[in-house]
């Protein structure tokens, strides 16, 4: 049984390989065939299932891991107003940063491709920081939105933390172990988002990763969110978990095979029988909570352990997030016009984005103290000072 009041590792571990693959997901909409900031010369829709088989919980995860350590994070701070400020800072300054440098040339190369600017990046970054008119707003966040949103999220539960504490001590008994057992603790809370999955997923059906009228979208990230408030310390819930994560594996398994295959054949079977597409529809969001539980429980029961790698990686990863997708659009860019075949494309982008962020992260943003901020990372006072964890990651 995980100590409540323990550093939870598991979720360090779990943060750090969800950002991972978050890299490889980005690197496949450079060759998917959905619309993105540019595409790769060989793009094709044969990764799409695959790519679909993450959509519905990755960011979710997150939300839920971020929503769990804000809870550890508040309740050893001083006070809730501190806490706030802290909160405020440390991820305000990315968001700022990263839109009026790292996420620039996202822009400049996908309204270079539409046609709608000529090649010169300082001429276009003129028109980036005036607002000029364009088919996509400038200056913009792209895929800093996770950080907007966890920020907006932050500080509108911060001021409810006491009607949070009190929730989470109400659920913290006998009676939720009772009713979570037996396999409800996937179907209970999944269901509420079966019912987003009619409601607003239906009314507002398009992420549109605004702040303002992106509804769908936040009535699920904040439900997850707040889920994470509420259960970070309850002990029933960790117990539970770990008795029955490995039902969740191979409930995860079957759904992930089913939606697989229902999805790569919707018109063939379904043909417009809404019945049955309604079933295959609520699937979805099963599937998320489902598997976003088997992860929880594996990590609680293989990953919550100390290590150096971990240290250094709860540091790295916030940087990388930054950097990530800036750096696969850049590279993609590059060399989709050398003519390799698809394979060696995707492999030089892949690895020069990972060791792009490597460099600069390394010889760079740790190694200079005032950049470390703009990156979501506390200054040190001393170069051989411990490395401490970045907000970002609580």
């Amino acid at each position: 049984m995980t100590a409540i009041n323990t550093r939870r590792y598991d979720l360090d571990w779990l943060r750090v390989l969800a950002f991972g693959l978050l890299i490889f997901y980005h690197t496949g909409m450079f060759f998917n065939s959905e619309g993105w900031h540019a595409k790769s010369v060989h793009m094709n829709d044969s990764v799409d299932p695959f790519m679909w088989l993450s959509s519905p919980w990755r960011l979710s995860l997150l939300f839920l891991i971020s929503g769990i350590a804000l809870r550890f994070a508040v309740d050893k701070a001083p006070s809730t107003l501190f806490f706030a400020g802290k909160r405020l800072v440390r991820l305000f300054v990315p968001i700022v940063f990263g839109m009026l440098v790292i996420v620039t040339p996202q822009a400049y190369f996908e309204l270079l491709g539409k046609g709608e600017i000529t090649p010169g990046y300082m001429d276009f970054y003129g028109r980036y920081l005036s607002m000029d008119n364009f088919s996509i707003i400038v200056p913009t966040w792209n895929h800093l939105w996770y950080v907007v949103y966890l920020l907006a999220y932050s500080l509108l539960a911060l001021p409810l933390m006491p009607l949070f504490r009190k929730l989470a001590a109400l659920f913290d008994a006998p009676w939720f172990e009772r009713m979570m057992s037996g396999g409800w603790l996937f179907l209970i809370p999944a269901s509420i988002f079966v019912v987003y999955r009619f409601t607003t997923d239906t009314w507002f059906p398009q992420e549109t990763h605004a702040l303002f009228g992106d509804w769908g979208a936040h009535a699920r990230y904040f439900t997850y969110f707040a889920i994470g408030l509420l259960l970070a310390k309850n002990q029933a819930f960790w117990r539970v978990l770990s008795e029955t994560w490995k039902i969740a594996a191979v409930g995860s398994a079957l759904l992930a095979l089913s939606l697989f295959i229902l999805w790569q054949n919707w018109d063939a079977w379904f043909g417009g029988i809404t019945a049955v597409e309604n079933i295959v529809r609520a699937m979805r969001p099963l599937y998320a909570w489902v598997i976003i539980m088997a992860f929880l429980g594996a990590a609680q029961a293989c990953l919550n352990k100390p290590s150096v790698r971990l240290t250094y990686l709860t540091e790295a990863i916030f940087p990388y997030y930054i950097l990530h997708q800036s750096l696969i659009i850049m590279i993609g860019v590059y060399v989709t016009g050398f003519g390799l075949s698809v394979w060696p494309e995707f492999l030089v982008v892949v690895f020069g984005t990972f060791g792009g962020c490597y460099v600069i992260h390394e010889f760079i943003i740790r190694r200079v103290f005032f950049l470390r901020p703009l990156f979501g990372v506390p200054m040190r006072a001393k170069p051989d000072a411990p490395v401490p964890r970045p907000l970002a990651a609580e």
